[in-house]
């Protein structure tokens, strides 16, 4: 992998490294970079957007960090993303068997240069896109040890966040979902059923009645954020109003920040995520931030979250249900979480296709709790050797620890700690 250099943030536990486990977290798109989770998710540190009155921004603690209790990897992968880049031209080209293959060199070889975190608990996680990746990396990792490669990797299992997993069942859940929360009628829902067969992704075009069913409520969806149903729709902050519904969220980005960025300017009318994301490309295309973070000069020209575009990454995998399946034969954990008001991977899309694993439920659908308060809500699924545990996260959206930090973290600790959720 010498003419692939993929670059990282490494975060002690904030507890105990030495006895705390180690995670090597993967950020989505494809294509984003892993300081998107560090500063926006699990890191220990944001951005101040309360007090900023321009220039570069200034940094502030997450008490609700997750590396208060593990010691965290955040990677840009695969190359090209944020500061990851290659020697070669041929080298800039992946695709997902690509990014998981270079994945696992990097792990294996960071574990050779850090020794002391070799006996460490190792769990691989990641949320979005790389829920295609993450158990490709796995898979990677199990066949290692059983070829007996070094150094032995101390795999526990591995962390999912509303992730991208099967084309056809994420997305053909988004209609069941959009009803549930009262986005569309029951009239509808009733025709999508009726005239589509249950099936909204794959539409014959000569079935009229289906596409104008679907077109109507993908009209009722066209200013609501997909990402987190109950907060304002970031393009009501530009004068261009959409089209058309955009389900990939790094070109509804590119144009927002692209916008908020064009003339310095203020906070729009109404509180905006999308405002947020302008301040880490303001802080890491500094000079002085890139230098402290021994970025190598020359390597990348303009550092972006998630680029809207990845042209030399090739999305083979439309599922990667059958490596989950194989991961339960395994002695391995798994906790998948959802944000529940997330309309571009719904909860229900996540909870059908790990039912369709044929693991049986071991612990029966109910509420988990913070601070005397529902939390969201759990079921458990066991089999002789695996366990996976599946949450929903109340109330938050996509990226469920940007929305809902204090209850994800205290998910993640009981996971690890192996209590009760």
């Amino acid at each position: 992998m010498e003419d692939v250099e993929l670059f990282y943030y490494f975060i002690e536990s904030q507890r105990d490294p030495t006895a705390d486990p180690l995670m090597l977290w993967f950020t989505g798109g494809p294509g984003c970079s892993g300081f998107s989770a560090l500063a926006y998710e699990i890191g220990p540190l944001t951005f101040n957007y309360t007090h900023y009155t321009g220039g570069l921004p200034s940094l502030v603690i997450n008490k609700y960090a997750w590396t208060e209790v593990a010691n965290i990897i955040f990677i840009d992968q695969p190359v090209e993303a944020g500061f990851s880049y290659a020697t070669t031209l041929e080298a800039r080209n992946s695709s997902d068997t690509k990014a998981a293959k270079d994945a696992y060199t990097f792990l294996r070889k960071w574990l050779i240069n850090h020794p002391q975190f070799l006996g460490n608990e190792l769990y691989i996680g990641g949320d979005s896109y790389s829920g295609i990746i993450v158990p490709l990396v796995v898979t990677h990792i199990l066949e290692g040890l059983e070829a007996g490669l070094t150094p032995k990797i101390a795999l526990q299992g591995y962390i999912l966040g509303n992730p991208v997993t099967d084309d056809y069942t994420d997305q053909n859940s988004r209609i069941p979902y959009v009803h549930r929360v009262n986005l569309i009628s029951d009239e509808y829902y009733r025709d999508a059923k009726e005239y589509c067969g249950g099936n909204y992704v794959d539409i014959n075009e000569n079935n009229t009645e289906c596409v104008t069913t679907i077109s109507t409520i993908m009209d009722c969806l066209l200013q609501i954020n997909l990402c987190q149903i109950l907060e304002p729709q970031c393009a009501f902050a530009t004068p261009k109003k959409p089209e058309k519904l955009e389900w990939d969220m790094r070109v509804q980005e590119a144009e927002i920040v692209t916008h908020l960025q064009s003339n310095d300017l203020p906070p729009p009318p109404l509180k905006c995520r999308g405002y947020h994301y302008v301040f880490s490309y303001k802080w890491m295309n500094d000079k002085t931030v890139q230098d402290a973070l021994n970025v190598r000069p020359g390597t990348v020209e303009n550092w972006s979250r998630c680029p809207r575009s990845f042209p030399y990454y090739t999305q083979e995998l439309s599922s990667v249900v059958s490596y989950h399946r194989n991961l339960s034969a395994t002695g391995l954990r798994a906790l998948v979480y959802s944000g529940d008001h997330d309309i571009s991977r719904p909860w229900i899309g996540t909870l059908g296709w790990i039912k369709s694993l044929g693991v049986a439920v071991f612990d029966q659908w109910r509420a988990w709790y913070l601070d005397g308060q529902i939390a969201g809500y759990q079921v458990k699924f066991m089999n002789d050797h695996f366990r996976l545990t599946y949450v929903t996260v109340k109330g938050a959206g996509h990226t469920a620890p940007e929305y809902k930090p204090k209850q994800t973290l205290a998910m993640f600790d009981r996971f690890l700690a192996r209590y009760p959720i």
